[in-house]
């Protein structure tokens, strides 16, 4: 179904919001068990990363090897992503999200007793083909349960604050159970949320799907996820081993040629996997490019700032985590006032802000030096940061989905965690290359900040733009 809506506009994308109900406690719960999934899936992303050193004297694994742990996770997570949104649509996302439920579970369980890489790179492909199932269809759960207004944006505020806390909280986790119970223990914690979340989603979660179901666009399932696949593939080797290597150049260039391609297949079916008028829609286009530079910046930060804390002012993994725990704790206070912040202003003003707060802060970290005051900076700097960064995600989720007829749910929200995936892929391997390439690491870092300052405040301004015209 495709229909042109460039000039409608949402009470949650542009007027203040009567007020924020109360939720029941069936919402509640039904929140709870979306929200849970969430949370355990972005705990995946950062809670291995401390423990890979550990991991790879325990099964036998090289240094370079190491990158895989990451990458066997992040291609089938993002390369499948919009797939699985459609595939929900069609068959019912309730049947999706607990499928992929359950086999999150039993591969994080394999990932836990892996006995040799293979078993263990397997497990992790395995969680992110998981994943890729869970994102999707728990965020059309989420935008189908709770009607758009106050409601759904208290929602998407608890779920956002929540998907941050969770990259967050897993790194600080990460360093605490590799030092205590050994690396074994990480993909452990993630079994275990997956035990308590499933025997809880049957009851609860209601089955949703498009009420026609047209045929799965299989051309375009086909060229949209290898392509994806061929492009998170070459972001993630080029972080660790530069933009040089022939496999890099060729999956680079076959992920663009396939993403062309996708664009023209869906130009011409009958059921496009993604609907071009939908990606017209100047909330939907301008809403995930706020996205995308909010998370790709923000994971840069994280990771420049790690190397900086630990190699710069010498801070322990553990102490490491500590800094980033304040932020965790304010993106906590920011979840609970966002969706005050966007029935105020609007959710693209709220967008808008927010990237533009991420931006100034972000700048203040070029102040850093090799000082033992500047931990004190860096603390501050990427907490109040991470506020408006959460905003942020909020807002551009609500900005996007507002406005969606249910039946396209799915695809909205696909295009939603699509952003997510490859914001958090691309950012590292495109400008925190450059701090690890330097010759002085600190100049590496603060050349990375400058850019980094630069494209959010960029985005910023061509968001307010485009969204402006929108409104308009």
């Amino acid at each position: 179904m495709a229909i042109d809506t460039t000039t409608q506009t949402s009470p949650a994308a542009d007027t203040a919001a009567p007020g924020i109900p109360r939720l029941s406690t069936r919402d509640k719960l039904v929140l709870f068990v979306l929200c849970a999934a969430q949370f355990m899936v972005a705990l995946d992303f950062s809670v291995l990363n401390v423990a890979l050193p550990d991991l790879g004297r325990d099964l036998g694994m090289s240094t370079s090897a190491l990158q895989w742990a990451v990458t066997a996770f992040a291609l089938p997570s993002g390369g499948f992503l919009l797939l699985f949104g459609r595939v929900g649509d069609l068959f019912g996302r309730r049947r999706l999200f607990l499928a992929g439920l359950a086999l999150f579970g039993a591969a994080s369980l394999l990932s836990t007793l892996a006995w040799d890489p293979a078993s263990f790179l397997a497990g992790r492909a395995l969680q992110g083909l998981g994943a890729a199932a869970i994102v999707p269809t728990g965020m059309s759960l989420l935008t189908t349960t709770f009607p758009e207004g106050p409601a759904r944006d208290r929602a998407l505020g608890i779920s956002g604050t929540l998907l941050s806390l969770g990259f967050t909280i897993g790194m600080v986790a990460g360093g605490t159970l590799t030092d205590t119970f050994g690396w074994r223990s990480t993909m452990a914690l993630l079994t275990l949320f997956a035990l308590i979340v499933l025997p809880l989603a049957p009851g609860l979660l209601p089955e949703s799907r498009t009420p026609d179901r047209p045929r799965l666009d299989v051309p375009g399932a086909v060229t949209v996820t290898t392509g994806l696949l061929s492009l998170i593939y070459a972001l993630s080797t080029a972080a660790d081993h530069g933009f040089g290597r022939a496999d890099v150049i060729a999956a680079l260039a076959a992920g663009l040629l396939l993403l062309t391609a996708f664009v023209l297949v869906e130009s011409r079916s009958a059921a496009p996997l993604v609907s071009l008028p939908m990606l017209r829609r100047r909330t939907v286009a301008w809403g995930n490019i706020g996205g995308l530079v909010t998370f790709s910046m923000m994971s840069t930060i994280v990771f420049v700032l790690t190397l900086y804390l630990q190699e710069i002012l010498g801070l322990s993994a553990f102490e490491t985590g500590l800094v980033f725990g304040f932020q965790g704790l304010l993106s906590v206070v920011a979840g609970t006032f966002a969706p005050k912040v966007i029935g105020r202003l609007g959710a693209r003003r709220t967008l808008v802000a927010s990237l533009a707060g991420q931006g100034a802060l972000t700048a203040s970290l070029l102040l850093l030096n090799a000082h033992g005051w500047s931990v004190w900076l860096a603390t501050a700097a990427v907490a109040l940061a991470s506020m408006c960064h959460l905003g942020a995600i909020i807002s551009y989720g609500v900005t996007v989905t507002s406005g969606v007829p249910d039946a396209e749910q799915g695809l909205a929200t696909g295009l939603v965690t699509s952003t997510q995936q490859v914001g958090i892929t691309v950012g590292i391997p495109l400008l925190g290359v450059l701090a690890t390439t330097s010759g002085d690491l600190l100049s590496g870092v603060h050349t990375v900040i400058a850019l980094d300052t630069a494209i959010v405040l960029g985005a910023a301004l061509l968001t307010g733009l485009g969204l402006r015209r929108s409104r308009a």
